[in-house]
């Protein structure tokens, strides 16, 4: 497996994870990862979108290092395709980035940001598998459940290795290792076709009134931290505000239902989603791979989902910081779950791997 790493003149290695939604950066210095950051950015709005994030990062995102960058934003609408993505996101880091860049190919390893285009389904969103690679060398028999405000990774870990079927979104899509549900950004429509309401079950509404979002947002469970994106009409996040999308979910109005109305709403998408997930992990689990001991990893904004379905499985969860500690300062430690690939891709890169 080829690997092009960056000289070692430069000590410092910051990992990137480059999406359509978000990015997420991580500084691994001295041997343990130093800080890590999320910002917002709308991709889909073109290029532009990233300098505007990448100025508004701290200080050390934009200094010299040795920087290792992994991806999703190749499939955002503003690239022709994902080939055409994946060259014109690499084109940036290297052109943007200070330092030496490397594009993280998954199964091919590092590539140099010139031959990214030619290795483009090895590159495109290959960040699920820099934090399998990573987990794998810690956890060398585990169930990977990565859950993110947008997509849900499940990846059966073997042997040190992962063991998915599937590498491509596609492909992945069809063997239940990626379920595109997140805990922030994901439509209610997608959710279920209807919904208890009253003690009567109702037809949805087929628009994106409501999100993820408003559903753990109103049951108080997803951290203000994690919830960066705007609401679906572009409003507040206060209560009053977010069960107005809710009700528009079912033709209602907010004065139609009481508060606790809105909290069991909220509290059937969220057990609609769970369900989606723990039917994704049966299937992988039904392949007999994995020992029945065998633990759940779990990180990303959604951690808090994941642990949940780990429950229901019946297996004991790990979460992902609590795995690397030793290299995590304790400024790091709060958004290394939600920038797992960020973290991973950098500590793959600086060549540690495994605890102190």
């Amino acid at each position: 497996m080829p690997h092009l790493h960056p000289p070692a003149s430069l000590s410092r290695v910051i990992g990137w994870d480059l999406g359509g939604v978000h990015v997420k950066a991580a500084l691994v210095e001295g041997g343990r990862v130093q800080a890590v950051v999320q910002a917002p950015c709308p991709l889909w709005n073109g290029l532009p979108a990233l300098d505007a994030t990448l100025a508004a990062l701290p200080v050390w995102a934009r200094d010299p290092a040795r920087h290792a960058v992994t991806m999703t934003g190749e499939l955002t609408d503003c690239f022709t395709d994902r080939a055409d993505g994946v060259a014109q996101l690499a084109a940036w880091a290297s052109d943007h980035l200070a330092g030496e860049v490397a594009i993280y190919a998954g199964r091919s390893g590092f590539v140099a940001p010139g031959a990214a285009a030619a290795r483009a389904p090895d590159v495109a969103s290959a960040n699920w598998h820099a934090t399998a690679a990573l987990v794998g060398r810690l956890r060398p028999d585990t169930l990977l459940v990565d859950i993110g405000s947008t997509t849900a990774d499940l990846i059966p870990i073997g042997d040190g290795q992962p063991r998915a079927i599937g590498y491509s979104d596609a492909e992945r899509l069809e063997t239940g290792e990626l379920v595109y549900t997140g805990v922030v950004r994901t439509p209610l429509l997608a959710l279920s076709r209807t919904a208890p309401f009253r003690g009567r079950r109702t037809a949805l509404m087929a628009e994106c009134f409501a999100t993820t979002a408003d559903a753990y947002r109103l049951l108080g469970r997803l951290p203000e931290a994690e919830d960066q994106q705007d609401a679906a009409d572009l409003k507040g996040k206060s209560t009053p505000e977010t069960e107005i999308r809710l009700a528009r979910m079912i033709g209602r109005d907010r004065h139609e239902g009481t508060g606790e109305d809105w909290a069991r709403l909220a509290g059937f998408f969220v057990e609609a989603q769970l369900r989606l997930l723990h039917d994704a992990a049966g299937l992988i689990l039904s392949r007999g791979e994995l020992a029945d001991a065998a633990p759940v990893v779990i990180c990303g904004a959604g951690r808090f989902v994941a642990a949940e379905l780990a429950a229901r499985l019946g297996r004991p969860a790990e979460e992902l910081p609590d795995l690397i500690a030793p290299r995590l300062t304790p400024e790091a430690a709060a958004f290394a779950s939600t920038c797992g690939p960020a973290v991973a891709v950098g500590l793959l890169a600086a060549g540690i791997s495994a605890p102190v």
